[in-house]
């Protein structure tokens, strides 16, 4: 069996008010994910749950505001 490690991930005060103003305008069900490349792809975006289909690569790494953050 795989052990699955999940740690808070830290967030300043202005991410999450942030956070707070984007689950207030689309949802409680949103996802973070920042994929492993370069470039734009570098960049954390925000997801409604189910918007982003997740590859087996992709890894939850922890939570912020009580959503997952995947990379």
């Amino acid at each position: 069996m795989t052990e699955k490690h999940i740690m808070e991930v830290s967030a300043t005060d202005a991410a999450l008010s942030l956070i707070n103003d984007l689950k207030q305008k689309y949802g409680n069900e949103l996802i973070f994910h920042q994929s492993g490349g370069c470039c734009d792809g570098s960049a954390p975006m925000c997801y409604t749950k189910g918007e982003f289909y997740l590859g087996n690569a992709d890894v939850e790494i922890g939570t912020v505001r009580n959503t997952s953050f995947y990379m």
